[in-house]
């Protein structure tokens, strides 16, 4: 009876908490593009931006290294971000 218990506890809860957590990331992807594309330096509209279990992947070409620098410095920034993997390059760069 206590394992019939337990097991349908599971069954009821890991498909809430999978939930919550691709609401999260989804929150966290829409609030990062927001932050990039909203700065001057970086001008991220164009960035790839991928979100899974709060680790955010960065992708694409910026200016300068400074702007590299702060794309990650904000994408840290933003609630819930667990991780940043900061795969920019630089224009020019291959």
């Amino acid at each position: 009876m206590r394992t019939l218990s337990v097991l349908l506890i599971l069954v009821l809860v890991v498909p809430l908490l999978i939930a919550q957590s691709t609401a999260s990331d989804d929150r966290i992807y829409d609030e990062v593009r927001q932050k990039l594309a909203a700065d001057e330096d970086i001008n991220g509209g164009g960035l790839d931006v991928t979100v899974k279990n709060g680790v955010v992947i960065l992708r694409g070409r910026v200016h300068n290294a400074k702007a590299k620098d702060k794309a990650e410095k904000i994408t840290k920034k933003v609630k819930g971000v667990t991780r940043v993997d900061n795969q920019l390059k630089l224009f020019g760069e291959d």
